[in-house]
């Protein structure tokens, strides 16, 4: 099995740096940068679960709140095995940027219990599920914070977030999570969201970078739900996707996969691993592929000092949070590679969570086409506003999204001032 994750990397002080780097080159107040690099707030709980067996086991979990100055908290819950208390602060500082970026009114919060979910019965993730939703629901709530899927987590764990909730306060809260099943206030086109906003950055990048997309050459690191939906995408607009990979390992074909197929057999086998007529290579075989576009969309720091050099594509997509560390990003912006930051290119999920949250508020839904096109026109506004802001500038997309989002957090603070 590979590991995707290099946990010797300090994520939340590569954040606080990059804030500092970034806040020395812009005029934001010192109020606000001193509040973007530390947490509102962090909750640490361990929490007794019964198991199939019988026996007890003690899981850890976390609720880590950042900011809260344009809305309420929101981010991902996140179920994994190597998930720390660090990385939750960092996702959710991430989350806070990536909401501001879009021009939705919403905070950054993330939240994760230390689990492996494929090694729990269907039994045990519930009550494991309901169990971290019950510790945690002094936090959340619609107007205070509203969880959703990440890594690990899937409309079925978000129902029984919002069932749990729902329970303890006596009546039904559609509102409390997003990313749950369409029959219990989901939103249509939540599911592949993440996936579709990376899709409409890839081809506003492409253009700009002046890439053909028919024909163009494409390679996913990471085969879930965001780079499975991806690669899917973009193969209907006539890219070829020539490589992609999982924890267990990845596959390529120059000739472009039949990623229908594949994905067919990703969820009868649990991998991508062993698909028909295509050549079997590893993680860092796929980041090194030569290719037009490359799509990190697996865990974070996957591209680092060590590999980053190996890069050869020519735009890069991040569709995980922070898969590129500070030093490989140093190194690929040196080689001319185009970067869009996971805070624009990955911002789709955010965006229809924000639409299924007002639809929940409203008890009004929208139709699917209703809900893409509300997330195209979000997704564009806020690419025009990154690139323009680059252009100008002369500064990397990151740079510009960073200095973007915090522009937009220092003028809410300022408006909003400090209590008392």
């Amino acid at each position: 099995m590979v590991n995707l994750k290099m946990k010797t990397i300090d994520e939340f002080q590569d954040y606080q740096e990059r804030i500092d780097s970034i806040c020395g080159r812009t005029e934001v107040s010192q109020a606000c940068m001193a509040m973007l690099k530390e947490c509102r707030r962090e909750l640490c709980v361990n929490f007794p679960v019964k198991m199939d067996d019988g026996s007890v086991r003690v899981f850890t979990g976390y609720r880590v709140q950042h900011n809260d100055t344009r809305g309420p908290f929101k981010g991902g819950i996140r179920f994994h095995p190597d998930v720390n208390l660090n990385e939750v602060k960092t996702l959710a500082a991430l989350m806070t940027l990536k909401a501001a970026v879009v021009n939705i009114p919403y905070g950054g919060a993330k939240g994760a219990v230390v689990c492996d979910p494929k090694t729990l019965s269907i039994h045990e993730l519930e009550r494991m599920t309901r169990r971290y939703a019950s510790e945690m629901s002094n936090l959340i709530g619609p107007e205070r914070d509203i969880p959703a899927p990440d890594v690990g987590t899937n409309p079925q764990i978000m129902a029984w977030i919002m069932d749990t909730f729902s329970m303890n306060k006596g009546y039904s809260v559609l509102g409390v999570v997003t990313g749950k099943p369409i029959d219990v206030g989901g939103s249509l086109g939540r599911f592949e969201a993440t996936g579709r906003g990376c899709m409409i950055c890839t081809l506003l990048a492409a253009k700009h970078y002046g890439i053909a997309i028919p024909g163009a050459t494409v390679a996913v690191q990471g085969f879930g739900n965001v780079g499975g939906n991806l690669a899917r995408m973009l193969a209907q607009k006539g890219c070829k996707v020539i490589a992609v990979s999982d924890v267990m390992g990845g596959i390529c074909n120059p000739e472009g996969l039949d990623i229908d197929a594949l994905l067919q057999h990703s969820q009868q086998t649990g991998s991508v691993i062993n698909f028909k007529d295509n050549n079997s290579i590893t993680n860092d075989e796929l980041l090194a592929m030569e290719c037009d576009i490359l799509a990190p969309a697996a865990l974070e720091n996957t591209i680092h000092e060590d590999n980053a050099d190996t890069v050869k594509a020519r735009l890069i997509i991040e569709g995980a949070n922070g898969p590129i560390t500070p030093e490989a990003d140093e190194i690929l912006n040196d080689k001319g590679i185009l970067i869009v930051p996971d805070i624009l290119a990955n911002s789709g999920g955010v965006v229809v969570s924000y639409f299924e949250w007002v639809q929940g508020l409203q008890s009004f839904f929208w139709t699917e086409s209703q809900v893409n096109q509300q997330l195209e026109l979000v997704m564009s506004n806020a690419f025009t506003e990154v690139i323009k802001l680059s252009i100008e500038h002369k500064i990397t997309m990151r740079e510009a999204a960073y200095i973007l989002a915090m522009k937009r957090l220092d003028s809410a603070l300022r408006l909003r001032g400090i209590y008392p």
